[in-house]
């Protein structure tokens, strides 16, 4: 169990963690962003530009305690495109703001495609980014 304190969570055991980060690479660091900041109405918290040949931006889930962040390299990504699986998923139990993020999306272009995993029919709506990683929205409280 994660309990959060002031400043940190404490995982197992005891140890304190400040920041949990997810980061990937990215050859669109651009659009990739865009459709996680503008889809999800995150914050960007930070970013950096030529740092080692690297760009980056950091977007909050919803704040810095949690946070996505995408690199691009200049010489390119070497990372393989993801499989239909890779997935991050939110759980939204109300379905009015369940409903508004539908609507964000499709505001910005972006249609839902078909779940891999047919678990995710029927509750949730899943999307692509524009690497092909994976955001599924789920109307249900989670486990």
């Amino acid at each position: 169990m994660v309990e959060k304190t002031a400043g940190s969570m404490v995982f197992g055991g005891g140890a304190r963690v400040a920041q949990i980060r997810i980061a990937r690479p990215t050859d669109r660091l651009d659009d990739v962003v865009a459709f996680w900041r503008d889809g999800l109405a995150l914050p960007e918290i930070g970013g950096f530009t030529d740092h080692d040949g690297y760009d980056g931006v950091m977007l909050g889930l919803p704040d810095r305690s949690v946070h996505l962040e995408f690199t691009r390299h200049r010489d390119g990504s070497p990372c393989p495109a993801p499989s239909r699986d890779n997935l991050l998923v939110l759980y939204v139990p109300d379905k009015a703001e369940f409903e508004a993020l539908q609507a964000r999306f499709a505001a910005l272009g972006h249609a839902p495609v078909e779940p891999e995993n047919p678990y995710w029919r029927d509750k949730s709506v899943t999307y692509e980014d524009p690497d092909g990683w994976r955001l599924v929205i789920c109307n249900t409280p989670g486990i």
